[in-house]
């Protein structure tokens, strides 16, 4: 059984720093790409960043800059700094992992989410 815990989120005011972390237990072969995705009332889920497993990233363009995707795979942990963070940063973020359990497929699997709220 795999399972992936959150932690991280909260309140911050503008222009404040926060760590997300996303770590996963159970029977693991392997995990591949890994990436953070944020859901805004009333908006889509949106993809945040992501990380591959040879470390290449990529971000959405409101984020770039301010943002920043690291995995320790030592620990099956991804993690996501947030600095300059705004108002508009205010969602609930969701880890996503590409990883296949031993004795099972590869597939991908998500958190349960953890609210960030950017407010003064």
């Amino acid at each position: 059984q795999v399972q992936l815990v959150e932690s991280g989120g909260g309140l911050v005011q503008p222009g404040g720093s926060r760590r997300l972390s996303c770590a996963v237990s159970g029977s693991i072969f392997s995990i591949y790409t890994m990436g953070w995705y944020r859901q805004a009332p009333g908006k889509p889920r949106e993809l945040v960043a992501r990380i591959t497993s040879g470390g290449s990233t990529n971000y959405a363009d409101s984020v770039k800059g301010r943002f920043t995707i690291s995995r320790d795979d030592a620990k099956n942990t991804v993690y996501l700094q947030m600095n300059s963070l705004k108002p508009e940063d205010t969602a609930v973020y969701y880890c996503n992992l590409d990883l296949q359990a031993l004795g099972g497929g590869r597939r991908n699997y998500w958190g349960q989410g953890t609210q960030v709220t950017v407010s003064s």
